[in-house]
């Protein structure tokens, strides 16, 4: 996925559709900075400055034009941004997402929607044969999320990531793309 540039399709779901960034998507990003966990675990800037936030949109955009991956803001079905889903290669036939829904927007059934929505798309790419999930295993929302959207848990990842300084364990989901599948029972 990083040889040439992407192109970000608008895909939409039941109760989301998964766009580009705008520089109308200013106040979630400045939501999100606010939050304890999402400035720790993702690029959104600590601080809720507009510049910040802009910055923030830009760096999606290059992640497109670089080819590095695919970065989505979550959107309701009136077009107002809610989260941020990403898919990102990790070698030449994996992909990780990652996933967040602004404070004020959860436990509406966006992340969920989000997810099976990328999910059915990634899983058609043809270099892909592998999704992955990385979940803290405190957070019990995220881990239902996955599993509603078809991925299994294959194991606990001990001290996999540092957050905030202190090596965290993480769940780890995955699931096999359309084209893995396929192949999986030929020798």
């Amino acid at each position: 996925m990083r040889d040439a540039p992407l192109v970000l399709p608008s895909l939409s779901g039941r109760h989301v559709r998964l766009r580009a960034w705008r520089d109308t998507d200013v106040p979630l990003v400045q939501e999100a900075s606010r939050d304890p966990l999402i400035p720790l675990v993702t690029t959104v800037p600590r601080t809720s400055d507009e510049p910040a936030a802009l910055a923030f949109i830009r760096r999606q955009h290059q992640r497109l034009e670089s080819g590095a991956g695919y970065a989505f803001a979550i959107a309701d079905l009136d077009d107002c941004a809610v989260g941020h889903i990403g898919l990102f290669p990790v070698g030449s036939t994996r992909a990780s997402i990652g996933y967040w829904i602004g404070a004020s927007q959860r436990r509406r059934g966006y992340a969920a929607d989000a997810l099976a929505t990328l999910t059915s798309w990634a899983s058609t790419l043809e270099r892909l044969d592998r999704l992955e999930l990385y979940v803290e295993p405190t957070n019990e929302g995220s881990c239902r999320v996955a599993e509603s959207a078809g991925y299994e848990r294959e194991g606990l990842l001990k001290a996999w990531q540092r957050i905030d300084g202190r090596p965290r364990d993480m769940f780890m989901y995955a699931q096999l793309t359309e084209h893995a599948r396929a192949g999986a029972g030929r020798p």
